[in-house]
């Protein structure tokens, strides 16, 4: 795949440019750039790749294109003065891909929580329906034939426009994707037209970044009113959450067409539902008509992602039928409330939970599964560390009121003393008077956990869900929960 360079700027905000050079690729990361490659030179959130430039060149570079008014053209190489690297970054990469996102009717899915298991029910779905599909998100990237690993929720522009040309060449008509608050606010996502954007709800999380909840709702809500695209043909939004509410209005001024959900009111809602052990059972009531669903995924938050889902695949075309098939058809999400079973007389459960509110939703479903036979819910989780530090303290009350014990231990610390952010969220778990236990090694937490269980007790094990490594001062290292709490199981005598 080839390109000249003048066109490969077309639609690009450029102030100045010069030279027209074959291009044969195009990198933001000097470490990847080959001959022939052009070279998109952006201010990022830790390093500026205009100290790159020199780099680029010397690997082979033949055109940059800077977002910085400081720099100047170098001899013998194509140059073009950019406004907005990451803008121009979707602009170049679209252009060279030819536009693969166009072809494609794109979903895009944003929130808090249940962004992952909607994507899958969405995916689910559309496969009933014989679509091929492509899966942007958290847990793995999908295209058709193949799974790849995710290191990032919403990939940069460049690694978006490659997967979508990849997809198209497998024979994608459909993507569906998550779309993380921080790449709306970074347009990582500019010129990627979506056809249905949803919005599952709001609760506090990433205020390190955000700052403040208005800040967060303002980067989820560039989604609904198109981010250097149109607005999405239809907004899907949860009519229970405040800021769903919100959006409602803020999309029909878009002049798109919004379709509601809700568990009794809304375009899309329920009749007659049954939370069960089993799974959810109930009839789901739609513009055209009412269709019996039984979903293997559990528990009330997840309902709101069936009616999420139902409501975006009609949007795409999808049959009543289809609808039913593929919600039935999803029996797991890797890493949102995994059960691991090794013969145990008690069940053991592996979730993502990392907010305050997910917290709150994993222990109230846990209650509910151990409230008939008299079990209890043990806890054990930690909090993420370089990440907001006023939602530990929540997280602690959260995890307390939901649990009959609670074992506080590492998350990702990052580059902070893992005892200090266990000292953060201690106050909230004390607030609750639930008994707890205090363990800063993540694999002595679950072993700690897992041996105080009795018969009908259910262990959650929860913040890292599908995540295999956990980050420390110390850098990277192995650590799968799932896997983790196999072994730990293993110890104590169980053993499928």
């Amino acid at each position: 795949m080839k390109m000249n360079f003048q066109r490969l700027l077309e639609g690009a905000e450029v102030l100045a440019q010069q030279g027209d050079p074959e291009i044969e690729g195009l990198d933001y990361d000097s470490r990847r750039v080959k001959p022939g490659y052009a070279f998109i030179a952006m201010r990022g959130e830790s390093t500026d790749g205009n100290q790159f430039i020199d780099k680029a060149i010397a690997s082979g570079a033949v055109a940059v294109v800077s977002d910085s008014a400081s720099e100047k053209p170098r001899a013998n190489v194509a140059w073009a003065q950019g406004t907005h690297g990451r803008r121009a970054l979707a602009r170049l990469s679209a252009n060279f891909y030819r536009r693969p996102a166009e072809k494609l009717r794109i979903t895009g899915i944003t929130g808090t929580n249940g962004k992952t298991t909607t994507t899958f029910i969405v995916e689910s779905i559309l496969r009933a329906a014989s679509r091929k599909n492509a899966l942007v998100g958290t847990v793995e990237y999908h295209l058709p034939g193949e799974v790849l690993p995710a290191p990032h929720t919403t990939p940069e522009s460049l690694e978006l426009n490659q997967m979508f040309s990849r997809a198209l060449g497998n024979g994608a008509t459909e993507a569906v994707m998550e779309v993380s608050s921080h790449a709306l606010s970074q347009q990582r996502v500019f010129a990627i037209p979506f056809d249905v954007a949803i919005f599952s709800n709001l609760t506090r999380d990433h205020l390190d970044y955000h700052k403040t909840m208005e800040e967060y709702f303002a980067s989820k809500r560039i989604l609904f009113e198109g981010c250097g695209t149109d607005a999405p043909r239809v907004a899907v939004v949860n009519q229970d959450d405040e800021y769903g509410r919100q959006l409602m209005d803020f999309s029909r001024k878009k002049s798109s067409e919004v379709f509601t959900y809700g568990l009794e009111k809304g375009d899309f809602r329920t009749q007659r539902l049954d939370i069960s052990s089993a799974g959810n059972r109930f009839d789901l009531v739609t513009p055209t008509g009412v269709v019996p669903l039984f979903s293997p995924m559990r528990g009330r938050v997840n309902v709101y992602n069936v009616l999420a889902a139902s409501a975006a695949a009609y949007a795409r075309g999808c049959s009543l039928d289809q609808i039913a098939k593929g919600v039935g058809a999803l029996a797991r999400v890797p890493g949102r409330f995994e059960s691991v079973d090794e013969g145990q007389p008690f069940s053991v459960v592996v979730d993502y939970a990392h907010t305050d509110d997910a917290l709150k939703n994993l222990t109230a479903l846990a209650r509910e599964f151990v409230a008939k036979a008299g079990g209890q819910v043990i806890t054990v989780f930690g909090c993420g560390g370089d990440r907001d530090r006023a939602k530990r303290p929540l997280m602690g009350e959260a995890a307390g009121k939901g649990s009959n014990f609670v074992v506080l231990t590492s998350d990702n610390p990052r580059s902070e003393d893992p005892l200090a952010i266990m000292n953060d969220a201690l106050p909230g778990l004390q607030r609750t008077h639930t008994p707890y236990a205090l363990e800063p090694d993540r694999r002595k937490a679950i072993a700690k956990g897992l041996s105080d269980a009795q018969a009908e007790d259910i262990v959650l094990i929860a913040g890292k869900g599908h995540e295999r490594t956990q980050t420390t001062r110390e850098g990277v290292v192995p650590f799968d929960d799932f896997e983790v709490a196999r072994e730990e199981l293993r110890k104590l005598g169980y053993q499928k």
